[in-house]
């Protein structure tokens, strides 16, 4: 056979070889199995959420924040100080039986301590509400008795609001704790009495409507519009 015989020959047996190999990849690339192609491609099998998370790392976004909910607590008494939002929940808090001053509470709008990262404080005697809003980043106190989340807008569960009050009991919420109407107070001396009447518990400058120290006699309207009425070192209060 000649030269040029011999090189025909071979150019068509690799032309075959090539095409032998090309039909292999192709079939195994369709079938989906071993090829380039499958191995670029996500599994079929592996599981996938919306966003790229997998089922198992921790959940959507919607079940992470109901758990860190859950671990926020509503009711705590130790000293210190309670991160909002993720030691404690915003809200309204009460607390009730703290002797002659002893409970000083503060909310805060970072925790740096400077004077002027206090957004209200106050000392407190028998019962005390706070509201703790949630822009508010941290709650301290000491010396008070346990506090519990309230739903402010809910019935009293006493029944009905009492028509008078002890003097040095610290702070009554209105339509719930007291019933509205204009109340009289007598004794007092020195000016000690101190009464105040607030549109709400956080305690911020735009809570305050009306206060003052009294000596002798005092008298005070609580409208059913008003959030709460505090008294210290008062004579009892009477409805009139």
């Amino acid at each position: 056979m000649g030269m040029r015989a011999r090189l025909a020959v071979g150019a068509v047996v690799g032309l075959a070889v090539i095409g032998a190999v090309s039909a292999t990849v192709g079939s195994h690339s369709k079938a989906g199995g071993s090829g380039d192609g499958a191995r670029a491609g996500s599994s079929p099998s592996a599981p996938h959420k919306p966003g790229g998370a997998s089922e198992n790392s921790g959940g959507s976004a919607d079940s992470r924040r109901a758990r860190a909910a859950e671990k926020m607590k509503t009711t705590f008494g130790d000293n210190g100080d309670y991160q909002v939002g993720t030691d404690i929940k915003p809200g309204t808090y009460r607390t009730t039986g703290n002797p002659d001053d002893t409970c000083y509470w503060e909310r805060a709008r970072d925790a740096s301590g400077q004077p002027d990262a206090t957004l209200a404080g106050d000392r407190l005697n028998g019962t005390g509400y706070v509201t703790v809003m949630p822009t508010d980043k941290v709650f301290r106190f000491f010396g008070c008795a346990d506090w519990e989340l309230v739903d402010p807008t809910a019935p009293t569960a006493k029944g009905t609001p009492a028509t008078s009050m002890d003097g040095d009991a610290g702070m009554f919420q209105v339509g719930t704790d007291i019933a509205p109407g204009t109340y009289k107070s007598t004794g007092n001396t020195g000016g000690t009495c101190y009464w105040e009447r607030t549109k709400d518990a956080e305690h911020g400058p735009d809570s305050f409507l009306a206060g003052d120290h009294v000596t002798g006699t005092a008298v005070v309207t609580l409208s059913a519009s008003d959030g709460y009425f505090k008294t210290d070192d008062c004579g009892d209060w009477k409805r009139i």
